[in-house]
């Protein structure tokens, strides 16, 4: 996901919002600096090898975009899509278009990137026999339903609204109107991908080769990833710093110790129980900024207990039994803020964002939220397990928090436990096998800055990150309306009903919006987090 400028009805309401919201870094110089140094920073494994199209998650969304560059890029202060490898993207009727590709742009091996490495990378990702999570987001181009069907075989190989017109030029048919196409193209899953992807595959998932201003020198997993500045790359936005090196941590805790060790230069995610020292701690050296990402809790609608007549009930009485403030004050410092809506105030109420959407939904009230729950049939099982991955976030410390609350709200120290799974990695393959038996933590950092794709990835009825199989007819129908509006204000406005179904059924727990949050060591500079909260690793200096 994510975006670009043609089509444009949303891109330009949100990038004012965004310039006002990201704070473009954190202190230091931004002077001088090592050409040649090399930083490390915390991370995690990724849950799936680094291929574009089957990455959906943030530990190796950071690595593809240090590793590739696509057609657009979002400005890392204002989030605001603008052409990289795009020459142009041009429509007349927001369902064809014509893509033109600047030439002098290789990859890290030498081979030149041409139209052809688009479109065999976006054929490749839409494919069912590939398996790839990201494939949804090619729904829109003519042929998918042939090469992906939802049911049956797969009757195509390639998508036939994709068409190499010369080495530069690539046409792309949508199969109906969809004015924000070009608004998501600089998302990973529309990266370009070389021969040797094809030709030589397992070769190429050992040591993944892009196009971006860093290659992947080596991954031990469990252990760390070694990249090193690309010499060659054409951008202009070389890398300022001669590597990064991805350390792996399942404790965030002992991350931040390590960087106050000076054992580690970079935190990208600073726990919860160090926010009430970080500042003395770092002092300028940490970063505390707006960020695109909200805070859920999810369910499995796959298991009728949760899918039952008066269920709906059940999920609001829970929300309803949830004390945000007191949990985004004392645990978190202020550095979250209780959710209203199910999107992110990064958007700005041009871009979308209601705020108070949520209603009385949100606000805590224990004698109401008891009232809810019993007329919804209680509790299914009579006890709630919240599924959590404990390795990285704090998340521990907030589920606990939450269960608490409920448990005060119930009057009963038992209604509700958190279920903590080991390392992310296992707890979003538990999800994807469908193994959730209640409610499960389902943060999300937008991928484009546009209203879409907070509702329609999350909800849309079987869409890719539709982790609880939610699916409500009337939702479907108000999404496809927005995406085929030209007109800005009607396309957003159409996505707010959208997202006024899911708050009516309770589609999920909006929980808070969570800053991006970041400390760093002396030896660095020029350090910021972009509006997605990942650290603009190729802007650092070391030194």
């Amino acid at each position: 996901m994510r975006g670009a400028r043609n089509a444009g009805w949303a891109a330009g309401a949100v990038a004012v919002a965004l310039a006002a919201a990201a704070c473009g870094g954190g202190g230091g110089s931004s002077g001088g600096g090592n050409a040649a140094g090399v930083l490390s920073s915390s991370w995690g494994d990724p849950q799936n090898p680094l291929e574009p199209a089957n990455t959906n998650e943030v530990q190796g969304g950071k690595v593809l975009d240090m590793v590739f560059r696509g057609l657009k890029r979002y400005d890392p202060k204002t989030g605001q899509a603008k052409d990289m490898l795009a020459e142009s993207i041009d429509t007349k009727d927001s369902q064809n278009f014509t893509v033109k590709v600047k030439d002098g742009w290789t990859f890290s091996n030498g081979e030149k990137v041409t139209a052809k490495s688009f479109v065999d990378a976006w054929t490749y990702g839409a494919s069912l026999k590939n398996n790839q999570k990201n494939a949804y987001f090619f729904g829109y181009i003519e042929g998918y339903g042939k090469v992906h069907p939802d049911s049956g075989s797969q009757s195509a190989d390639t998508l036939s609204g994709l068409k190499v017109v010369d080495d530069h030029t690539f046409t792309v048919k949508l199969n109906q109107k969809f004015s924000s196409f070009p608004d998501t193209l600089g998302y990973a899953a529309f990266d370009p991908l070389p021969r040797t992807f094809f030709t030589d595959h397992a070769a190429w998932l050992s040591k993944p080769v892009g196009n971006g201003p860093y290659a992947i020198e080596s991954y031990t997993k469990g252990s760390q990833m070694s990249l090193k500045k690309w010499d060659g790359y054409p951008g202009a936005d070389k890398a300022q710093n001669g590597g990064v090196t991805l350390k792996v941590y399942t404790d965030n805790n002992t991350a931040y110790t390590d960087l106050m060790a000076g054992n580690l230069d970079l935190v990208d995610d600073v726990p919860a129980a160090q926010l009430k020292n970080v500042k003395s701690d770092l002092g300028g050296r940490y970063i505390n900024t707006p960020a695109g990402i909200i805070q859920t809790l999810a369910f499995p609608y796959y298991d009728p207990a949760w899918n039952k007549a008066g269920s709906e009930k059940v999920r609001t009485g829970l929300s309803m039994a949830i004390d945000r403030k007191q949990i985004t004050d004392t645990i978190f410092q202020k550095t979250r803020t209780p959710a209203t809506d199910w999107t992110s105030p990064v958007l700005g109420t041009a871009g979308g964002f209601q705020d108070g959407l949520c209603g009385k939904a949100c606000d805590y009230d224990p004698t109401g939220a008891k009232k809810l729950i019993q007329e919804g049939g209680g509790l299914p099982g009579g006890q709630v397990k919240i599924t959590y991955n404990a390795d990285t976030g704090s998340h521990k410390e907030w589920i606990d928090a939450v269960c608490n609350s409920v448990n005060n709200a119930l009057g009963n120290e038992k209604a509700c436990v958190g279920n903590p799974v080991g390392t992310f990695a296992d707890f979003r393959n538990q999800i994807g096998q469908h193994k959730m038996s209640g409610p499960f933590r389902a943060g999300w950092q937008m991928d484009y800055p546009l209203i879409q794709n907070f509702l329609q990835p999350l909800y849309y009825t079987n869409a890719s990150s539709n982790d609880g199989k939610w699916s409500n007819k009337d939702f479907d129908q108000l999404v496809d309306q927005a995406n085929a509006e030209t007109d800005t204000a009607k396309a957003i406005s159409t996505f707010q009903k959208a997202e006024a179904v899911v708050r009516d059924n309770m589609a999920a727990i909006p929980l808070w919006y969570q800053n991006g949050s970041a400390g760093y060591s002396q030896r660095l500079s020029n350090v910021a987090l972009n509006p997605f909260s990942v650290p603009v690793y190729n802007e650092i200096k070391v030194g």
